[in-house]
């Protein structure tokens, strides 16, 4: 049986490790938060060393990585990696981040969250937010096979075999299809989401094929026929990713800080991290040796693992109230032996504190793990995150189909302020905000909060209308279970602020940028290319927008915006995005942006007749391309624009959507409801809500809405739609009211988004409820 422990750590990301691989003993591949995938190649051992290269360096998180054995063609294997920006990228180990990816896939529409291979068949599946996997053949390099029906998103893949893909959905379902698309079975795991899959060792007892880990902390064993064969016990939270042993063990690793070892149905070792998630365990075939990628911080030795463990804090609330009176004394650890692999046990120490111990069952010993507090901020200690210090850092699972965040807190700040700034910084859908306000509340119970109920967020705090919700103290919606949405929640309509999407990570703007620039002249394109020193101009810009969030008027602002506008505009399609990035954060932040003519265009008509919305549609470019739009209404000359060109628009955007298809990217159609939203807010502020032409625009706004909203299934999207509907009937009067009831049939689509799964969202239910009272 092995017992596994440290031998090394390997360190160099800057965030949570989400995905690792261990191709080989001489080599591991991890995938970060940060950004990157990195090689850790072995150098020498005992005890073994490692060094690191950065083999790829995304635009957003990466969270997914599998590895492709050598072939003819890549001899060096290949490392796929896939994340936020929704592209998996194909590289040779071999390669510098700099160099080109031997492949980039394009399809998924929405986070790519897992990956496998199957080096037999010579083919890849991903999963994804978008709710679909989909086969890609090596060496092809387009989407195969889409393997649809998924009522979520599809958190695990398996490439079975060279002929069968299972698949683990936030829908609770396991599915099993061929590699032709047929869907085999599709069968219940449990409850709760499925997160991880991995094939079953022959040598497994069970007789069970395949393995499935849920967010309900158990791993389940089955067979291709869908029946369950087993279940193991022993996570105390949600089970984030499984491996198989060479000799036949299952690892498992999950958000209860432990990688556990099964041999057969009993639990055989647990090995506790010094962090809040393990998110990723990985084996090697030949050695049987184990990684894990885990969100905790570097370590300078070996050493001090064990020690960082027995020191780390436990807030109360992960284990429950705990009556000190009742606890054993140190001399328990001594005098009693633990019955089962990870029992935990408390002990009263001298000092009056309590730590927690699990038992091991291969070195017959008890193990701290850590010291329990009353709560994460109890301790007096500090937390750093970006350069401050805090009372909390979480890592906040915000629901199905998203992965959890860094969430900084003090106890003297108003939890619904400190979520919805989270939620902006994350550039996540505002359906979140009860769920991570209450997280906070919960999870500070205790804590003196500064703020009292009565209280006031500062103005403008929160552009969904939320300021006057429940605030620690209110004792009555503290006992509720759950203590997540008041039982009165107010209104919110009509919408009066405007909305934008800034949030962008300039470096890696301004790295693509330059690279592509690169190409171009590689390719002899002098022309449509940027000299040196506008590139330099173009990478000032960027440095400016990266410390400000608004930009005076100044040379190097008049002539970047205009050299943004030619890369958003002029370059080859493939090329704009990161021109389209940039012009989307100057709509926001320089009014030069929206007065500038760009030879005889403005901004709006530049983007339009450059053929951003038309067929092949480049929906990335798109969505930009509208979010900029979105962005104007940040400044006047910016809202004077978009309202001069308020027609033209609209047209951009319908064609955008036609050419999209059938169902809509969820980004391109957030960023069409959030437009929508912003034009819905300037013509009913301001006394405009009086005028003749508001009503004019606004019914032809509702025409559009209600379109959007009788087909859209993404509730984020819906959401802003109803929003913006709401504050149009609201404002402009009778006739808008009648046309929303009898031309456009308004209450028709609102019985059918209450009628479906969206309709059980709370803010969903409550915005129909005031559009109907508007009504």
């Amino acid at each position: 049986m092995p017992d596994f422990k440290l031998s090394a750590s390997l360190e160099g990301h800057g965030d949570d490790v989400r995905a690792v691989a261990f191709p080989n003993p001489n080599a591991v591949f991890s995938a970060s938060r940060d950004a990157t995938v990195r090689l850790w190649k072995l150098l020498s051992t005992p005890p073994p060393t490692y060094d690191y290269t950065i083999t790829a360096h995304g635009s957003a998180f990466i969270n997914s990585l599998a590895y492709f054995p050598p072939t003819s063609e890549f001899p060096e294997g290949l490392v796929l990696s896939g994340g936020q920006d929704t592209i998996i990228e194909a590289r040779q180990p071999g390669k510098a981040a700099d160099d080109n990816a031997d492949a980039m896939l394009l399809g998924h529409a929405h986070n790519v969250c897992a990956l496998d291979v199957s080096p037999d068949g010579g083919w890849i599946v991903s999963g994804s937010w978008d709710s679909t996997a989909r086969i890609w053949k090596v060496g092809k390099w387009e989407s195969d096979m889409v393997l649809e029906g998924h009522g979520g998103s599809v958190w695990a893949v398996l490439a079975y075999d060279k002929d069968t893909v299972i698949t683990g959905c936030a829908d609770q379902k396991i599915r099993i299809f061929n590699t032709s698309g047929s869907l085999l079975h599709s069968f219940k795991n449990s409850n709760d989401v499925v997160r991880a899959l991995c094939k079953v060792p022959a040598s497994n007892p069970t007789g069970a094929q395949f393995a499935s880990a849920s967010n309900d902390g158990i791993v389940r064993l089955f067979n291709l026929q869908g029946d369950l064969m087993a279940s193991l016990y022993g996570h105390e939270s949600f089970i984030y990713s499984l491996a198989s042993l060479p000799t036949g063990e299952l690892v498992s690793s999950g958000e209860d800080r432990t990688v556990r070892v099964w041999n057969g149905t009993q639990c055989v070792q647990t090995i506790t991290h010094p962090a809040i998630s393990v998110w990723s365990v990985a084996t090697c075939r030949e050695t049987g040796d184990i990684v894990t990628g885990a969100s905790d911080r570097p370590l300078e030795v070996v050493q001090q693992f064990e020690q960082t463990v027995k020191e780390s804090a436990i807030p109360e609330q992960q284990v429950g109230k705990v009556n000190k009176e009742k606890l054993p004394g140190p001399e328990f650890l001594q005098q009693k032996s633990g019955t089962k692999e990870g029992q935990v046990q408390m002990i009263r120490e001298n000092d009056g504190s309590v730590t927690a111990h699990t038992w091991s069952s291969a070195t017959q010993e008890w193990i701290a793990v850590g010291t329990v507090v009353d709560s994460a901020a109890s301790s007096g200690r500090k937390t750093e995150y970006l350069g401050q210090d805090y009372d909390y850092v979480f890592d906040v699972d915000i629901e199905d189909g998203k992965p959890p965040l860094k969430l900084p807190y003090n106890v003297s700040q108003n939890p619904y302020e400190a979520a919805t700034k989270f939620i902006q910084d994350n550039e996540l859908p505002m359906t979140y905000l009860d769920q991570v306000a209450s997280f906070i509340t919960q999870n500070t119970q205790g804590a003196s909060i500064g703020q009292s109920s009565q209280e006031q967020a500062p103005a403008g705090s929160d552009p969904w209308g939320t300021e006057r919700r429940y605030r620690p103290g209110d004792a009555a919606v503290a006992e509720a279970a759950p203590p997540s949405i008041p039982e009165s929640r107010p209104k919110v309509l009509p919408q009066k602020t405007y909305l934008s999407i800034r949030s962008a990570n300039l470096k890696v703007i301004s790295r693509k940028l330059k690279e592509l620039n690169e190409q171009l002249l590689s390719e002899g394109e002098k022309d449509t290319a940027l000299s040196p020193s506008e590139v330099e101009t173009v990478l000032a810009l960027c440095g400016q927008l990266e410390s400000s969030q608004r930009l005076k008027d100044s040379p190097v602002v008049e002539s970047g915006v205009s050299l943004v506008f030619k890369i958003a505009t002029s370059w080859p399609t493939a090329n704009r995005l990161p021109g389209l990035d940039l012009l989307r954060l100057l709509a926001a932040a320089a009014p030069l942006a929206a007065s500038t003519q760009y030879d005889d265009e403005n901004l709006v008509s530049g983007i339009l007749s450059s053929g951003a919305f038309e067929s092949p549609l480049n929906v990335n470019n798109a969505m930009l391309a509208i979010r900029t739009f979105a962005n104007l209404f940040e400044t006047n000359a910016g809202r004077n624009l978009a309202v001069s060109t308020f027609d033209q628009i609209l047209a951009g955007v319908k064609t955008a959507l036609t050419n999209s298809g059938d169902s809509p990217n969820r980004n391109l159609t957030i960023a069409v409801t959030t437009l929508y939203i912003n034009f819905a807010v300037y013509f009913t502020s301001e006394g405009r809500d009086l005028t003749p032409e508001s009503a004019e625009r606004g019914l032809v706004l509702l025409e559009e809405l209600v379109e959007i909203i009788a087909g859209e299934k993404d509730s984020e999207a819906v959401y802003r739609g109803l929003v913006a509907v709401g504050t149009l009937i609201k404002t402009l009067g009778d006739e808008v009211k009648s046309a929303a009831k009898e031309i456009y049939e308004v209450e028709n689509v609102l019985s059918r988004v209450a009628g479906s799964g969206l309709g059980k969202e709370p803010r969903i239910k409550g915005v129909i409820e005031e559009i109907r009272e508007a009504l």
